[in-house]
């Protein structure tokens, strides 16, 4: 018998500070399917084989399901964590303005910056003269983390003859709700710094436009010219300054490429590529260079009330994830606002 077959599942599991998967690999690594039939799923997805759950299409299976024996419903507060990061990944926009992504273990965290006040030019060097430093060194405050989520209420008795794939759906919207308070956090350290009332001093330099009320090519170059140690490869643009922005004729010049009409999708001004995004304010463009701005700081992956799911009490079954914003290099970000 297959080893997935005999793993004695429970929900002390949840609790080793592991994550649930990460414990099932260890004690049935998939490396040793390689080449056979379950070659391609990882340890949860043979769980899911070995109790015969079928969580998507046509003939998934209905959520009580889950809850046929003991050991099987301790696989549902990892489907439900799955199934709320499918929601998360499918916004795709912060991992499109994250440089770095930084997994930690507790509520405290520091980030790193370089030193100011010296060229960090890479200059020619004279033999037997000095090279010239770079200093890297801890930040003096703390990444703001702040925990956002949703509280998951049904009772299991009006859900449990629902199929598996329908409340996926209803998952995935809850990690797109997560996804959008991150995002919003994200472009508020952006724009304001990555600490209260800048205590940092990162916040990012901005611009106004040329003419109250209009935004036109000259802006975005004056926008563009901003930049001179990294590029702006990526624009965060607020709704109402998108609308202006697809109005611009150059941008709209088919010749040129950027037929917003026949594609559907904008054309990348200067070589950026355009995100709207409500989270920014109004008036506002968030220009960036991606590689280099922002680092995304997570305590752990999206976190679900294991006990209550697998004791069937959905009542108020909280699913959160605690995340903070670092800015990395501040003249990585400028900003362009609408002048009134």
């Amino acid at each position: 018998m297959a080893n997935y077959q005999t793993i004695k599942l429970d929900k002390s599991m949840y609790r080793a500070g592991i994550p649930f998967t990460a414990q099932l690999e260890k004690l049935d690594p998939s490396a040793q399917y390689a080449g056979g039939e379950l070659a391609g799923l990882d340890a949860f997805e043979r769980q899911l084989k070995r109790f015969d759950i079928k969580v998507s299409g046509a003939g998934s299976d209905t959520i009580s399901k889950f809850f046929s024996t003991g050991d099987s419903a301790a696989l549902f507060p990892e489907y439900v964590s799955r199934a709320v990061m499918q929601g998360v990944d499918e916004s795709g926009v912060l991992a499109n303005i994250i440089a770095s992504k930084t997994v930690i273990n507790s509520l405290d965290y520091r980030t790193i910056t370089t030193a100011e006040g010296h060229d960090t030019a890479a200059s020619v060097v004279q033999e037997g003269a000095e090279i010239p430093e770079t200093v890297v060194k801890l930040k003096d405050n703390l990444v703001k983390l702040t925990k956002r989520g949703r509280m998951l209420v049904a009772s299991y008795e009006a859900v449990k003859f629902q199929r598996i794939d329908l409340f996926s759906v209803v998952l995935r919207q809850i990690g797109m709700n997560i996804t959008k308070a991150q995002l919003a956090d994200a472009v508020n350290a952006l724009i304001n710094g990555d600490a209260a009332s800048d205590a940092n001093g990162n916040a990012a330099d901005a611009i106004e436009t040329a003419q109250a009320g209009t935004l036109t090519y000259d802006d975005l170059l004056a926008l563009w010219s901003q930049f001179e140690d990294f590029r702006m490869n990526t624009l965060i643009v607020a709704p109402d300054m998108m609308q202006k922005l697809l109005a611009i004729e150059e941008l709209r010049d088919p010749v040129a490429g950027l037929n917003f009409s026949g594609s559907g999708v904008i054309g990348t001004p200067l070589g950026a590529n355009v995100i709207r995004c409500a989270a920014a304010p109004a008036g506002t463009i968030v220009a960036l260079d991606k590689n280099f701005a922002l680092e995304m700081v997570t305590a752990g992956d999206i976190l679900v009330d294991y006990d209550k799911l697998i004791n069937t009490q959905l009542e108020r079954a909280a699913v959160t994830s605690i995340s903070g914003f670092a800015k990395l290099f501040p003249q990585a970000v400028k900003v362009l606002k609408l002048k009134q």
